[in-house]
């Protein structure tokens, strides 16, 4: 990814709670640390869109005032209670500023996202 900006967090089920009390979404596997066991992902997960919000916040100095024309959006794999993420962002070619979150242990990508950028808004 070209040089841009990178923040580095451990996710913490304060996180996936307050998330889940803003956005009303409080499926027991992002909350429940019991259900979340029994499941394949073996402890809560975070939302997507706690990690996307994270991702967008990132991007905003790289988009500098211009409009988001499209985003492509996905989730290749669970970010998990207690994973360290480092999210980044980059304009990686002119209009277009690729963002990925990524576990620090194995660097699998967790959250991928494109914005393809337009003119001024």
């Amino acid at each position: 990814m070209a040089e841009g900006i990178q923040l580095v967090r451990i996710l913490t089920q304060e996180d996936f709670e307050a998330f889940a009390t803003i956005s009303g979404d409080d499926n027991p596997i992002h909350v429940d640390a019991g259900f979340a066991k029994a499941t394949r992902f073996g402890a809560t997960v975070a939302h997507g869109m706690f990690l996307y919000s994270i991702l967008e916040a990132l991007a905003s100095p790289l988009i500098s005032g211009r409009a988001v024309r499209q985003t492509a959006l996905m989730f290749p794999a669970p970010a998990r209670l207690g994973d360290e993420i480092a999210f980044e962002a980059a304009e990686t070619v002119a209009g277009q500023v690729d963002l990925t979150a990524r576990r620090t242990s194995d660097s699998e990508t967790v959250c991928k996202l494109t914005l393809f950028l337009g003119g001024s808004i």
